[in-house]
């Protein structure tokens, strides 16, 4: 797809632009009205594309489970190996449409991997995760990222030492939540390993107080991410933190998204592997 358009609909899915000025845009680029219209469902994600694990996998146990964070419930969606045997624990952190399937998927394929995922709804103080993409980025605006990554640190440690857990606890998270899981690496010092996949880094002067192991993944044409790599790299060699950071050349934002029309399998498929290579290491007992 035209990078244009990509770039465009990146600015829209962040805030940038308002629906209407994005059709209006959309329909300068494509020629005409009729023609951003068309482009429109080529667009959003689809969500028929997200179960790569069955929801009833039978290697897998699955449920909804709820924690307190400073007095609100938040439901996640929990999927771990099937047993008793105790398995290091993974938050997962959605992008900003909620939890949706796309996300739970993902919590299974690290269930698959070995590890007790919990998948957040960080929207849960507001209703919880909606159907509809557009109200759910809308919800997720009206959050406050303070407050929000404090709750996804009290995942750390109340789910961290859940039932069947092992006690070492990692955290990964994508776009939105991968901002937000480098918040809980600057605030929570019990979390032991981070994953960012494309991720609004913290500022240089928070990052002494990061505890965790990190592993951070960039698209190579996410301009507005990227832009933030050379300061937060430089904090994290200066304060001699543990991390690696992965740019792939020629990819988008959101290109792990496997339903979204960003997605790049090859990029993927790498940083899923390393991703998995890097937890098992950080997280083994």
């Amino acid at each position: 797809m035209n990078q244009q358009i990509i770039d465009l609909y990146d600015r829209f899915t962040h805030g940038e632009l308002s629906r209407r000025a994005f059709v209006e845009r959309l329909a300068e680029i494509a020629g005409s009205t009729a023609a951003a219209l068309a482009l429109l469902p080529l667009l959003t994600n689809e969500y028929a594309r997200a179960e790569t694990v069955a929801a009833n996998d039978p290697r897998l146990d699955t449920n909804t489970v709820y924690y307190k964070a400073a007095g609100t419930e938040i439901a996640t969606y929990l999927a771990r190996p099937k047993g008793e045997a105790p398995c290091p624990t993974v938050i997962v952190v959605h992008e900003n449409r909620g939890l949706n399937p796309h996300i739970k998927d993902i919590a299974r394929r690290l269930a698959l991997a070995g590890f007790c995922a919990f998948a957040v709804d960080m929207l849960s103080p507001l209703g919880g995760t909606p159907a509809d993409e557009d109200k759910a980025r809308a919800m997720i605006a009206k959050l406050d990222p303070k407050e929000t990554a404090h709750h996804i640190a009290s995942a750390v440690t109340v789910l961290g030492h859940a039932p069947g857990a092992s006690g070492k606890v990692g955290a990964v998270g994508f776009c939105w939540g991968g901002g937000m899981v480098n918040r809980v690496a600057v605030i929570e010092p019990s979390l032991n390993a981070a994953v960012a996949y494309y991720g609004v880094q913290p500022p240089a002067t928070d990052v002494p107080k990061i505890k965790a192991a990190l592993l951070l993944h960039y698209a190579g044409l996410d301009e507005r991410i990227d832009a933030g790599i050379p300061a937060f790299e430089a904090a994290l060699k200066a304060n001699h933190k543990k991390f690696e950071i992965d740019v792939y050349p020629g990819v988008n934002h959101a290109f792990n998204n496997d339903t979204s029309s960003r997605y790049d399998k090859a990029a993927a498929g790498l940083a899923w592997q390393r991703t998995i290579a890097f937890l098992k290491r950080e997280l083994a007992a």
